[in-house]
């Protein structure tokens, strides 16, 4: 149990510099845009736009991602389940971008109205057709268990991403001055225009970069799709409630809310703050990169090895809280990476955060659903918790505006979390450690608490971070005395046996 601990951390990290570090880059980059563009309501717009990219690739990645390592570890030739997952995803990308270009026009205004120019929906389209034919040669990169390459890619991605939004936010309007007839088409009230041609052009070259995966004999395999979509279609449910979960405020929010001038700034203050608790789903993604190979891959081998799971789920809801309490503690500095007309946002933050912290755990609670093919159980229960969402939002966006938001997504999370640990322990039952799971939840409040006194009644900076500081340690002593079995935690970098 030990080694398979060592191992899942240690794809943990590398996948933490595939997918946290990425997105860490990006999220600062999503930060400076407050700074670059010179009205809320671009920020607001790009945040309505890329809460639809969301939606988008997860419908057209149709929960193959799953099914692939569902099936590359099930059956006995891994390449034939690879190039029939590829093969299936190619061709309904294909599909759905004609389908765009015939319809861009009507759909960009029945999407955004006059805020999503038909150009802006044609570049966004492209976008994802590159992202999604991406995903499944980055999937067997993680069943092949090279991190590494992987890690690399995603971080060329996102330098690429934000070299291109530097050259056209501080290098144009410098070039301008001093080539002004060359540079005369730059015009900085076009930002949105520059933030998606800089995506799609990284986007462009991710994909000839993991390309070399595609290098396969390929074959297709009708009874084997067949099968893998029987299993992912509910995952397809599953995932589209998801990640409705987490942007159908963004989405609904320009119709729901009263002011329509007033909608996408309102909504840019909401995604900007929302932005620094990306830090808790930064943490998610690259648990869950390690983690959903890591049960099937136990689950193959001949030992119940459900202990394992126990431990995972534990340490991470310990990360996860320490995370919670260093953004909260250190607030006053992590604001000021965003201009002081956003700061009126700030109050849904620790919100955000516990939701994307539940988030996390249902994620976590989700195995058994997956391992024992039941995968229906998972698009019920995010159904379950989009409604919650959904109805949340729009009885309460209108009158409480972004703050309904937050809430909506707190409680459908917390919600959909409590469903799925009653309903694992009747069907998979698992040793979760729930004393220990309240205890540091309990803790953490509790020191929030301090934390929210402190930024409230004391004045001084360097004080206020002194006693949050010290909270913190506190945490960090308590955990180590209790919790965590240092022994176990493996050197990153000491005899790594991953394969690059």
């Amino acid at each position: 149990m030990a080694g398979g601990m060592k191992s899942l951390a240690k794809e943990t990290f590398f996948y933490g510099i595939g997918s946290v570090l990425p997105k860490l880059l990006s999220w600062l980059l999503s930060l400076y845009w407050a700074f670059a563009l010179p009205e809320v309501s671009d920020i607001g717009v790009l945040t309505n736009f890329y809460a639809w990219v969301a939606l988008l690739q997860v419908i057209l990645t149709y929960g193959m991602e799953t099914g692939f390592f569902r099936y590359a570890n099930k059956e006995n030739d891994p390449v034939r389940v690879f190039s029939t997952t590829f093969i299936s995803i190619a061709f309904t990308t294909l599909l759905f971008f004609l389908a765009a270009l015939l319809l861009l026009e009507p759909a960009a205004f029945a999407l955004g109205g006059a805020a999503m120019k038909p150009h802006y929906l044609l570049m966004l389209v492209i976008i994802l057709c590159f992202d999604v034919l991406g995903a499944i040669p980055f999937a067997n990169l993680r069943f092949k268990k090279r991190p590494i390459r992987f890690a690399v890619i995603k971080l060329i991605n996102v330098v690429m991403t934000i070299l291109f939004n530097l050259f056209f936010f501080l290098g144009c309007p410098w070039l301008q001055t001093l080539f002004p007839d060359a540079f005369s088409w730059f015009d900085i009230s076009r930002g949105v225009d520059y933030v998606l041609i800089s995506n799609l052009t990284a986007s462009v070259i991710q994909f000839l970069m993991v390309s070399p995966e595609l290098k396969i004999r390929f074959t297709f395999d009708r009874e084997l799709l067949r099968r893998m979509l029987r299993y992912s279609f509910p995952i397809l449910i599953l995932g589209v409630a998801g990640i409705l979960n987490q942007t159908v405020d963004k989405i609904i929010f320009p119709w729901v809310y009263p002011d329509e001038a007033a909608a996408f700034t309102q909504l840019g203050i909401y995604g900007q703050n929302f932005k620094i608790a990306v830090i808790m789903v930064m943490f998610t993604q690259a648990f869950r990169y390690a983690f959903e190979p890591f049960i099937f891959a136990r689950n193959r081998s001949a030992s119940d090895d459900r202990r394992s799971f126990s431990d995972a789920t534990k340490f991470f809801i310990i990360f996860g809280l320490l995370i919670f309490l260093v953004t909260t503690g250190y607030i006053d500095i992590i604001k000021k990476l965003i201009p002081e007309n956003y700061h009126v946002g700030l109050k849904v933050v620790p919100i955000v955060l516990l939701g994307e912290l539940f988030f996390g755990v249902y994620f976590n609670l989700s195995l058994w659903y997956k391992l024992t093919d039941q995968t229906r159980w998972g698009a019920y229960m995010s159904i379950f918790g989009f409604i919650v969402t959904i109805v949340i939002n729009i009885l309460f966006i209108p009158r409480f505006g972004y703050m309904a938001c937050a809430w909506a997504s707190f409680i459908a999370n917390l919600a959909m979390m409590l469903v799925s640990y009653f309903l694992g322990q009747k069907n998979y039952p698992i040793p979760y450690n729930l004393r220990s799971a309240g205890f540091f939840f309990l803790l953490s409040i509790i020191l929030f608490a301090g934390i929210t006194l402190t930024y409230n009644n004391i004045p001084e900076l360097w004080l206020r971070l002194l006693i949050n500081t010290v909270l913190i340690m506190l945490y960090i002593f308590v955990v180590v005395k209790k919790e965590l079995p240092l022994r176990e935690l493996p050197v990153i970098g000491k005899k790594l046996k991953i394969k690059n």
